[in-house]
């Protein structure tokens, strides 16, 4: 892994990230972002979109609306979470970040918090896979084919989440 400079500042001097790193957490902002939340926007709008209007309907009654809102603010949590691995602000609080602006991130919390999403992400990929497999002939709420697009888009956000995360640790903690 080749460093492309240092950075020097208040926390310490932290080697900047790899190009490769960068890619890979950007990826994985994407993949959170663009990739995830319009379509699940859609969804959270009632709009049923490849999906059985009939069942689509009935879920969304039972609160499925606000369960895909919630899961589109975390999305734009673990987006946030991809670039903080990369940027200044993953390594000092930024100015108006109330109480703690200016102050040092604990990297190893930081990191710990994004391997444990890059592993859930990368389970709960795994788990939809392998689901959608045994239940390709069922019916459900949604199309079958979501999945196609929601597998490989999954894995790029679980993916490169896990090389940001392995960057940061290996740039702000001693001894790795």
């Amino acid at each position: 892994m080749s460093e492309v400079g240092v950075l020097r500042g208040s926390a310490a001097d932290v080697p900047l990230p790899s190009r490769l790193a960068v890619r890979y957490a950007y990826a994985s902002a994407i993949s959170a972002t663009v990739g995830f939340i319009p379509l699940h926007a859609v969804w959270a709008l009632g709009i049923p979109l490849w999906a059985d209007e009939d069942r689509f309907r009935d879920w969304y009654a039972a609160g499925g609306g606000p369960y895909l809102s919630v899961l589109s603010g975390m999305a734009t949590m673990a987006g946030v979470l991809a670039l903080s691995l990369v940027r200044p602000w993953g390594l000092v609080f930024p100015k108006w970040v109330p109480l703690v602006a200016g102050r040092r991130v604990p990297p190893r919390s930081l990191a710990a918090v994004a391997f444990t999403v890059a592993v859930f992400l990368l389970l709960y990929t795994v788990w939809a896979a392998a689901l959608s497999v045994v239940q390709w002939n069922e019916p459900g709420i949604f199309s079958r084919w979501v999945v196609v697009y929601g597998i490989p888009q999954f894995l790029v956000w679980g993916i490169g989440l896990l090389v940001a995360a392995k960057s940061y640790r290996s740039r702000t903690t001693p001894g790795h």
